[in-house]
């Protein structure tokens, strides 16, 4: 589990607030406290829906700042191979954050993603008073196909099945994320940045919303199935990250249109990008070598895989700069056994593991 500064939580607030990234840096105190009356008190830059929602809403302050960190460590996940690894180093994050690159695109695109599923599940959980499980009266029933608006049927199969449980309400987690993140930002020379990140915003959301799943149980004698109760339930956040990575992949250059309201992709051919499509209008650095400028920490010692011919081979990763072999000896537990009741003891090993690490 990644653990979380002071500054690593402040850079999650970074990218919750377009309308002034830098001035929300010092906004919240320490990750183990997240008192949301002290980060909207500290965060004295929001305005509008931001602010109404500290306001108002406190307590949904706290499960955006959740989304916000479930975000960030799936962009560690998901880039933990790559030249850039979703680095959460304070100052060196917050270039990146001020480009508009592929990487960008997928840190809002996620960061929007984890707000919605943190705050839907807090929903579902009971954990706010605003919401909880999905409504579902109105609600026509997935299979078969009917026109009946009735909240019961029948499956082919002769099973009777009716929405029940407690489905996500994902609709609300969806109007909170874009409530906090998609602030208004100020008209000018921003406008296209502004275009691109409301729409990688927006990428991100849909990545839950457009993917819930119905999940199922049967109840009846002896292990019948005589009526099936069925919900809505979100895809698992690993699935999300997994799903904006290949839109990461196949993410769309543009530049925007003369409107200065639109955005056209760069390059002849090429389909205009869809709601879900991940978009950016600056080429990435290489990201090799340290550069503050760009926000590059380099690829300079860290762990490649010498036998691999993918972007966590030593080739690539070390920028064809060559590596060196390095054994080292790390403690683990080891022979753990269970005591009744309850506790697992364990011995400590000596572990010698070879590294292949980046000149």
């Amino acid at each position: 589990m990644v653990r979380l500064s002071r500054i690593q939580l402040a850079l999650f607030f970074i990218l919750l607030c377009p309308v002034n990234i830098i001035g929300l840096w010092w906004a919240v105190g320490s990750p183990l406290v997240m008192d949301p009356n002290s980060i909207c008190r500290k965060a004295k830059r929001l305005a509008g829906k931001q602010a109404e929602l500290c306001q108002t809403q406190p307590e949904i302050v706290s499960e955006v700042a959740k989304g916000a960190r479930l975000g960030v460590r799936e962009c560690q996940y998901q880039f933990r191979y790559r030249r850039w690894n979703c680095t959460s180093h304070n100052k060196y994050f917050g270039k990146i954050l001020q480009q508009d690159i592929r990487e960008t695109a997928f840190v809002y695109a996620i960061t929007a993603a984890g707000v919605t599923h943190a705050v839907t599940q807090a929903c579902s959980m009971g954990d706010l008073l605003q919401c909880g499980c999905e409504a579902t009266r109105n609600r026509a029933p997935p299979r078969p196909p009917s026109s009946s608006s009735s909240s019961s049927s029948s499956t082919g199969d002769g099973v009777k099945w009716e929405w029940g449980g407690c489905g996500d309400d994902v609709e609300f987690g969806y109007e909170k994320s874009k409530q906090f993140m998609d602030a208004k930002r100020r008209r000018g020379k921003s406008d296209i940045r502004t275009l691109v990140d409301l729409h990688n915003n927006e990428a991100g959301r849909l990545a839950v919303k457009l993917y819930m799943r119905t999940e199922c149980k049967c109840h009846g004698l002896s292990g019948s199935c005589t009526l099936r109760t069925c919900w809505k339930k979100m895809p698992h956040f690993r699935e999300v990250g997994d799903r904006l990575l290949e839109r990461f992949n196949g993410a769309s250059k543009v530049m925007g249109g003369n409107d200065g309201k639109t955005l056209i992709p760069v390059g002849q051919n090429i389909k205009p990008p869809d709601k879900q499509d991940l978009i950016y209008s600056d080429e990435s650095p290489d990201f090799c070598l340290a550069n503050r400028k760009t926000g590059s920490l380099g690829t300079r010692g860290r762990i490649c895989n010498s036998t691999a011919m993918d972007i966590s081979g030593c080739d690539l990763l070390c920028c064809e700069r060559g590596y060196r072999e390095e054994t080292v000896v790390f403690e683990e537990n080891c022979l753990c056994r269970f005591h009744w009741c309850c506790v697992v003891q364990c011995k400590k090993c000596l572990v010698r593991k070879e590294l292949s690490l980046c000149h």
